[in-house]
């Protein structure tokens, strides 16, 4: 009985040793940020002379870069508060969705944030599409179609396992 509470707190304490993985994780916000802020300043510059084609997928890039970093933000903050510790910050800070996402809508918001970071870069595939060899095109499009059903059998597990 001893041995076993002794097993049980120590498992229970590993949990943070997630913690500096998710503090790891504000850097990948850091180098995500520079690259915008780069792809920013080369943009910049070249609007006046580009076609509406070139404007949009340079946007294209940047909705991008900003929904991958949104991204980071939920799986950092959701991740910590569902796996290590709640986090204890004034509520006039405290983010309105802060403790509201369990593990399986955590799934959902990750699955779908990739499926539309996999619609952007489609997107941006077609709008350059005669420079895209067809073999590559049909690949593109056949993974993002596998993680859209992927992201729609998540949710559809998810909602038949709270049922």
């Amino acid at each position: 009985m001893l041995i076993e509470r002794a097993l049980e707190r120590l498992m229970y304490a590993s949990r943070w040793i997630l913690a500096p993985i998710y503090l790891g994780m504000s850097l990948v916000l850091i180098a995500l940020t520079l690259k915008f802020f780069q792809e920013l300043y080369h943009f910049g510059p070249h609007i006046p002379a580009m076609d509406e084609t070139d404007l949009i997928l340079k946007i294209l890039t940047l909705i991008d870069l900003t929904l991958v970093g949104s991204l980071v933000v939920i799986v950092m903050f959701s991740g910590y508060e569902n796996f290590v510790s709640q986090m204890d910050i004034g509520t006039s800070e405290k983010l309105t969705w802060l403790g509201t996402h369990d593990y399986g809508s955590l799934k959902m918001k990750v699955a779908s944030s990739i499926v539309a970071i996999s619609s952007i870069h489609l997107l941006k595939v077609f709008m350059n599409i005669e420079q895209t060899g067809n073999d590559k095109l049909l690949w593109y499009v056949l993974i993002h179609l596998t993680l859209v059903v992927s992201a729609l059998l998540l949710g559809f597990i998810d909602k038949l396992s709270k049922h």
